[in-house]
């Protein structure tokens, strides 16, 4: 039993309160004071008896969630007080009539979003976590503020669930990492998603997080340092250009150097650029952008800057509001460092988003001022209609894709997400054009629909009133508002060419002697590898299925039994098909269990990442195909325990003393004499690993290889993967996902 002392609860509570009102980035009147109290006696009073998993008074959560929106969110009283009321109509007697009553319908709106967001009705069918973004987003419609005390809301929650079993903070970390860093991010809160993000990897990859926490402490005092040295040589030169500013070293996110560890499959101590350095200036905004420059030379005299990667947000903000120069320079021992040059004002944009916009705009209050937040998401939502999964990988990748500038015919500029193409062009100007389009000119000359702009580029759109977009322009584009639209239009016509192609398909089956109903149409949809009944119809009605397809498929319905009996015969570990079913692997070996009881259940091991005995995995239920496992860290991983989190099963292999498996390893080094021969080697001696294939190549002195060995476990592979580093001339030894 947890002791309780009440007397330094009440302490802690007042403490809580005065800091509250300490931190708050905008200047609270008195009236905004009382506001603020009385929402808080209300919140104290209502969740007086409930407690949270670790013993604390649930009081402190909303407490904790008002501090982010009024400290690092910097929204005002409104907010600070639908903060704290939050929870207490979904938790407690009080109802959205009583706050509306006690305080003003604004704030009552506010909890109302709130509680509307965490009600949402549990369906089984679709992901309940992006249907739950979905409804959240929608709630825009009233107030963006909704959303931003929410993120507070996640954030107080990854900060506070030690206490929670393992599986709830897995699910509730890659919700996080799926949804709601990249939602800060669109919103300018850099701050919040670098947290949300660290967090996200602490739950989901403890021993990942766990190692890269270690090694930077290990490194700090190197590199505070390193910063010393590069700050002791930049700080001379402004101080005799009179530049008021101040300098802070600024480690890379742990998050980041993960992405960048896996993206460039490099260990952390290859990941060059850890920290940054931000230099921050004190200016009036006529001549923000004259010492942003100023400071760019000075800072370019001392070290040479890497012309490719400097990234000027100052003469064209992103679309978030973010200003900055961002530049990368050699620095002393050859180190690439990236230097960020901005003023205050800029600096607390950064830090805030648009809550410090209008406090440097005359007249522009916060209820207006949030209008801007506002309108960076409502297009979005223009299609609400779509599969909510989409919705959200569409969102998603509008979400965080970086910004391009072009321009009109006219010379007017306009950002679009970096990958955008001259078709997505049209769509952003405006609907109606983009559904005309018959041809894109960029620079004066005529491209294809499909050609991706770079900044800089100038497009003209050229228009035609007969002009149809056709299913290719989906391929087309990247853009959602793009893709909303050309769904929309192919839709209808999509569902008459189907209706139609659904009277062939009956005749043409009819002559094959099969009658078409639904287990045939199931059967078809695999067949052809497609994902829904109305892609099977249509694609018959515009004739991209022959004939010869569909006898293809009758002679393989025919052939079911034997199929069936060849499918029981034990294929060699050699087979390439893409998945290798339990029934082939586990004759006689229970490799994989399930759950908390550890149940045998069959299952296929997936293709995206290739899982073998020995690494981490866990289940993952599909509707037409079982039970299918995948690695922890598998590029899919996040995406599934976060929108399918109902679907995840617990899994670890139990024997693998006998199987074998197959994994394919990546080697690189210098091509040096009888290199190829020592590889070849060191695979042969080692125990039960057998090569399947091997590709050497080499190529101005740099040696390539991939080698697919045939092993029983993850030990056996790690420690031939240790053999294989320790060959003189070697660089480095990878295993790779796919196959």
């Amino acid at each position: 039993m947890i002791e309780i002392d009440l007397e330094e609860e009440k302490k802690a509570l007042a403490r809580e309160y005065k800091e509250l009102l300490r931190i708050s980035y905008q200047t609270l009147t008195p009236e905004d004071k009382k506001l603020i109290r009385k929402a808080f006696d209300v919140a104290v009073d209502a969740h007086k008896d409930q407690r949270r998993k670790s013993g604390e008074a649930y009081i402190f959560h909303p407490i904790g969630v008002a501090k982010i929106v009024a400290s690092e969110i910097g929204l005002g009283p409104t907010s600070i007080a639908a903060a704290l009321l939050h929870d207490v109509v979904e938790d407690t007697p009080i109802t959205i009539e009583d706050i509306e009553k006690q305080f003003n319908p604004k704030i009552a709106q506010l909890v109302e979003g709130l509680t509307k967001i965490s009600q949402v009705k549990k369906d089984m069918n679709i992901s309940m976590q992006a249907e739950n973004f979905r409804k959240m987003l929608l709630t825009l419609n009233d107030d963006v503020r909704v959303i931003l005390i929410k993120i507070a809301d996640r954030l107080h929650n990854m900060q506070t669930m030690d206490s929670m079993p393992d599986y709830k903070q897995v699910k509730i970390a890659s919700e996080t990492l799926y949804i709601y860093a990249p939602l800060a991010h669109r919103l300018g809160l850099y701050n919040i998603k670098t947290k949300l993000e660290d967090l996200g990897l602490k739950y989901t990859e403890p021993a990942v997080y766990n190692d890269i926490v270690s090694k930077m402490k290990e490194t700090k005092e190197e590199q505070d340092e390193y910063i010393k040295l590069v700050s002791d040589v930049l700080k001379k030169s402004l101080n005799e250009e009179s530049v008021d500013y101040t300098i802070k070293g600024r480690p890379k996110s742990i998050y980041s150097i993960r992405r960048k560890m896996l993206a460039q499959n490099v260990s952390f101590d290859e990941v060059y650029d850890k920290f940054a350095l931000r230099i921050i200036y004190k200016s009036n905004q006529h001549e923000e952008k004259f010492l942003a420059w100023k400071i760019y030379s000075i800072v370019t005299d001392h070290y040479r800057p890497s012309p490719s990667r400097l990234r000027d947000w100052i003469s064209s903000p992103k679309s978030t509001g973010y200003e900055a120069l961002h530049i990368t320079v050699m620095g002393p021992k050859g180190r690439w460092v990236e230097i960020q040059v901005r003023s205050e004002r800029m600096d607390e944009i950064a830090e805030k988003g648009y809550a410090a916009h209008y406090k440097y705009k005359q007249g522009v209050t916060e209820e207006n001022g949030l209008d801007v937040w506002l309108n960076l998401l409502k297009e979005a939502l223009e299609n609400s209609e779509t599969n909510a999964v989409d919705f959200v990988e569409d969102f998603k990748m509008n979400l965080y894709a970086k910004e391009i500038f072009v321009f009109t015919p006219k010379g007017e500029i306009k950002s679009l997400p970096k990958g955008a193409t001259s078709l997505d062009f049209a769509f952003s100007i405006h609907s109606e054009i983009g559904i005309k389009t018959r041809g894109t000119r960029v620079n004066g000359k005529l491209v294809p629909l499909n050609y991706e702009l770079k900044s800089g580029d100038q497009i003209e759109i050229i228009t035609s009133v007969n002009q149809k977009p056709t299913i290719n322009w989906l391929d087309y584009v990247t853009t959602s508002r793009a893709k909303n639209k050309i769904r929309n239009v192919l839709n209808e016509n999509t569902k008459k060419i189907g209706e139609e192609g659904k009277e062939l398909l009956t005749r043409k089956l009819k002559h094959l002697k099969i009658t078409l109903n639904e287990n045939v149409v199931n059967e078809l949809v695999n067949f052809f590898k497609l994902k829904t009944s109305l892609d099977l119809f249509y694609r018959v009605g515009i004739g991209s299925i022959e004939n010869q397809q569909l006898k293809d498929y009758a002679a393989q319905k025919s052939n079911t039994l034997i199929n069936f009996f060849k499918n029981k015969i034990k294929r060699s570990p050699t087979t390439n098909s893409e998945e290798i079913h339990r029934q082939e692997i586990t004759n006689k070996y229970d490799l994989l269990v399930f759950g908390v009881d550890q149940d045998r259940l069959d299952y296929k091991l997936s293709s995206c990442c290739n899982p073998i005995p020995g690494d981490e995995v866990f289940g993952f239920v599909t509707i037409n195909e079982g039970i299918k496992v995948h690695k922890k860290d598998c590029p899919n991983a996040i995406s599934m325990q976060s929108n399918y989190a109902y679907r995840i099963m617990q899994a670890k292999w139990v024997d693998s003393s006998q199987q074998e498996f197959r994994a394919v390893l990546r080697i690189t080094g210098m091509d040096t004499l009888g290199l190829t021969n020592e590889l070849t080697k060191v695979i042969s001696n080692q125990m039960h690993v057998n090569i399947q294939s091997i590709s050497l190549s080499g190529e101005a002195g740099i040696f390539n290889g991939q080698v697919t060995v045939v092993v029983q476990n993850n030990t056996i592979l790690k420690k031939l993967m240790d053999n294989i580093k320790k060959i003189d001339g070697i660089d480095k030894v990878s295993r790779e996902n796919k196959n």
